[in-house]
């Protein structure tokens, strides 16, 4: 299986895709139904690189899967090492997102499927498990099947390369690139070396759902040590760049883990800001690292009251709501820009000189009012979503019905925080009782209010008042 693993950004769109779901709920099951084992990168045993085991798969493997979807890079490349290798018993998939392929790809059938961003409705999941399934079926059925590599379509006469002349030079790679045996491998695995990486990965899983963010912290620090590139041997190149994925969830469990002192969650904010900035913020497109960045810096705003946090910020989520245009980060943006309004209105209120006064006012009525504007907008784009959401199968899981209450939950209670501060306190209530009646969960509800209890304050407080006394 040729894919990207973990959430990956969609760059053409600004969604984040949960690849995992895809590999997991479709691709998976899809295989081991037409009679194969099937295998992703993350799920290779090997001792030291995965390059050989990786380009073994590529060429023996009797079928590749490459999942194209956001673009992922080293897809697109291992696609091509298959393509050169084998004329067939190749098939190409990618979520419906792309609206383009490149030049060279538009050659190759490419079966698409529906992604959600984080996960992927029940209905869609039974459809293209079965198209992926009869794809497969018929490949094998076919002696010798069609050619499916535009390399042996448009070269024709190519010859692929013997398999076992091949294998014969994989197996005497695999042997020099073995460590040697002694008591280190014992210490390896007792320390988790010697798991794949997906095996790390539901450990890490598991820690979080468990808010065991040290044990999380210690595996991913683990995985990255694993997956971190080595340096070229060429002078003077730069250093590879790392999995954004694991910096990124290193970074998450870094900040949300519990401490005793305020000093120590201020050192741990700081750490996960000092991680981050490896995937460079300031000009990422990467929506993620955007929401992790300003995440962070918002609990630094709480814990230090920095006005520079708090303008990074507001930053990093005005960046990620004009990339994707969505629910979660628009409020979040409005929310902070409210806060801001707040602090500008303070130190307006404390200022002695008349010129300082206005100045702080004024940009205290800016935010306030840009908060509205972009609280509008949330509206637009949950009442999309909301029309827009599939009606869920009666014969879908228990856990694929939650799922589907949970994604809708968050979209009628942001939809109601934004009628809230918009100054629609009527639908607001309505809005609100109307997320509660969904609620899988009562801390949804919990997170929900105390997000209200911090919101109608600074909406009580006004800046704008000081406009409407003077008219």
């Amino acid at each position: 299986m040729v894919m990207g693993f973990g959430k990956k950004t969609d760059f053409e769109t600004g969604r984040t895709l949960d690849l995992d779901k895809s590999y997991r709920n479709i691709i998976k099951p899809a295989v081991e139904a037409a009679g194969l084992e099937c295998i992703r990168a993350d799920e290779i045993v090997h001792s030291d690189l995965i390059d050989v085991p990786m380009y073994e798969q590529l060429l023996n493997a009797d079928v590749v899967v490459a999942d194209l979807s956001t673009s992922n890079k080293n897809a697109f490349y291992e696609l091509g090492v298959r393509h050169a290798l084998r004329p067939y018993t190749t098939v190409v998939i990618a979520e419906d997102g792309i609206k383009t392929f490149p030049f060279d790809v538009n050659h190759v059938a490419v079966r698409q499927y529906h992604h959600l961003g984080e996960d992927i409705g029940y209905d869609e999941v039974m459809r293209f498990r079965d198209l992926l399934t009869k794809a497969i079926v018929e490949i094998g059925q076919k002696k010798p099947p069609k050619k499916d590599s535009p390399v042996y379509t448009f070269l024709d006469g190519l010859n692929p390369p013997a398999l076992a002349a091949a294998m014969q030079g994989v197996a005497e790679a695999a042997a020099k690139s073995a460590p040697a045996t002694g008591g280190e491998s014992d210490v390896e695995a007792e320390s988790g070396n010697a798991k794949v990486y997906s095996e790390l990965m539901e450990e890490v899983e598991e820690a979080k759902k468990a808010k065991n963010f040290d044990d999380a912290k210690s595996l991913l620090k683990l995985l990255r040590k694993k997956m971190k590139p080595k340096k070229p041997d060429t002078g003077g190149l730069p250093e590879p760049p790392e999995e954004p994925y694991i910096i990124q969830q290193l970074a998450l469990v870094t900040y949300k883990a519990k401490h005793d002192s305020l000093e120590k969650e201020i050192a741990a904010l700081k750490e996960a800001s000092g991680l981050l900035s490896k995937l460079n913020p300031a000009t990422s497109n990467d929506t993620e690292t955007l929401g992790l960045w300003g995440a962070v810096h918002k609990r630094l705003w709480d814990k230090d009251n920095d006005p520079a946090a708090l303008d990074e910020a507001i930053r990093s989520y005005e960046r990620g709501f004009s990339l994707r245009n969505d629910y979660y980060n628009g409020i979040n943006f409005a929310f902070l820009l409210n806060i801001r309004a707040a602090h500008a209105a303070g130190l307006a209120k404390a200022s002695a000189a008349p010129a300082e006064f206005t100045r702080h006012l004024a940009v205290a009525i800016a935010d306030f009012v840009w908060a509205e504007q972009v609280r509008e907008e949330v509206l637009t784009i949950c009442d999309e979503l909301i029309k827009s959401s599939p009606v869920l199968d009666q014969k879908a899981s228990e856990a694929a019905q939650k799922q589907s209450l949970n994604s809708k939950y968050w979209v009628v209670a942001t939809k109601a925080e934004a009628y809230l501060g918009t100054g629609e306190t009527a639908m607001a209530e309505a809005t609100y009782k109307e997320a509660y009646a969904l609620a899988p969960d009562p801390w949804m509800i919990e997170s929900t209010e105390e997000q209200r209890g911090k919101l109608e304050p600074l909406l009580a407080d006004s800046p704008l008042r000081y406009v409407r006394a003077s008219a």
